[in-house]
């Protein structure tokens, strides 16, 4: 027999005591049951640490009745998979239509036979704990896919890099940096993930570029410019059209890592916020790294020079939104910097 710790919960929501003793007395020999008088406890108790395996509602209560209780706890995405069974008064055949729409598995009227609340509770928790399962598999599954893309992503990234730097190191530090920017920006932590594992692809347009363009150690003359300003849109033509997150970010990278801020950029000309954000942190993060690492045509700059040309350009080349960000991280940025230096063995 299971302990009370290990006993699913059962949250039971009704503004009459009366009401939840009845339901407790059917349900606590084989579930712990927590109780809610009013939607915003049972709300607070859905979010606690220990979430209910299972929610009992009433829909006729004062302030927030359970049809918008059930409507927030889908919205939340914490606690939109819980399952709902409306136990309630409303007995019309739109009642129980509404609630089915809003997400509940079952509707049971009152007053209630304790066998069948028991039959429909344990039915609904089978249900749900088969669903945890598959999707414990399936993210499992979808976690290697992701692995494994993420790892051909890198790859492809660092075949680029190859042609004009020989560790492929460059692209491994920038990704990095680039993450540390979108982190620092406090968006989601998926979307700086995402711009981390797209960013390597954001050079891959130079497998369309002649070696004795992009390897000439001494200046570019105009044509040669030309050249190599069409290396953005080769990476987004060989990138293409996916339904993939990861390729679609990857695509808009690519094209726009070479905008600037004034619109002096290249190959589009577009300025200020029409560059996707994604672009202007790569924009930060590539342009620190190609000047602090040496390459055919120059010789490495000092970090303090790097951070200066950029202080210089903002506005007119970075976004000056993201250059004090830039600034806020420089120290995990120096840390990143010395871990993967060129001379670093570990290519993963």
């Amino acid at each position: 027999m299971l302990s009370k710790k290990d006993k699913q919960v059962i949250l039971v929501v009704d503004d009459t005591p009366e009401n939840i003793d009845v339901l407790c007395g059917v349900l606590r020999t084989e579930f712990k049951v927590k109780a809610a008088l009013n939607g915003e406890k049972a709300l607070k108790i859905a979010m606690s640490e220990q979430k209910p395996d299972m929610i009992l509602l009433d829909i006729m209560m004062p302030e927030m009745d359970g049809y918008e209780v059930c409507r927030r706890l889908k919205k939340n995405p914490a606690t939109s998979k819980i399952p709902i069974i409306f136990i309630t008064a409303k007995n019309q055949a739109e009642d129980e239509k509404k609630g089915l729409e809003l997400g509940a598995v079952d509707y049971i009227t009152k007053p209630i036979s304790p066998s069948i609340v028991l039959a429909r509770v344990h039915t609904q928790l089978a249900l749900y704990d088969q669903n945890r399962v598959l999707e414990t598999k399936v993210r499992q599954r979808t976690e290697e896919l992701n692995k494994t893309r993420l790892e051909i992503i890198q790859r492809l990234g660092r075949a680029a890099e190859f042609k004009d730097n020989e560790t492929g190191m460059h692209v491994i530090r920038m990704s990095h940096y680039s993450r540390l920017i979108a982190e620092a920006l406090e968006y989601s932590d998926d979307w700086a993930e995402l711009i981390f594992q797209a960013a390597p692809m954001h050079d891959i347009g130079k497998i369309g570029i002649p070696d004795k363009v992009l390897l000439k150690p001494g200046k570019l003359d105009e044509n040669e410019w030309k050249m190599m300003h069409q290396h953005p849109a080769f990476g987004a033509e060989i990138i293409g059209d996916h339904d993939s997150e990861l390729l679609r970010m990857s695509k808009e990278i690519a094209l726009a890592h070479h905008e600037k801020w004034d619109g002096s950029g290249y190959p589009q000309n577009i300025k200020a916020e029409d560059i996707p954000l994604s672009g202007r942190i790569i924009a930060i993060a590539d342009v620190f790294d190609a000047l602090t690492t040496e390459r055919p045509y120059k010789k490495a700059w000092a970090v303090e020079d790097a951070i200066k040309l950029i202080n210089d350009n903002s506005g007119s080349h970075f976004d000056p939104k993201l250059v004090p960000v830039f600034h806020e991280v420089m120290p995990e940025i120096l840390d990143i910097k010395e871990r993967y230096a060129e001379y670093a063995l570990n290519l993963n």
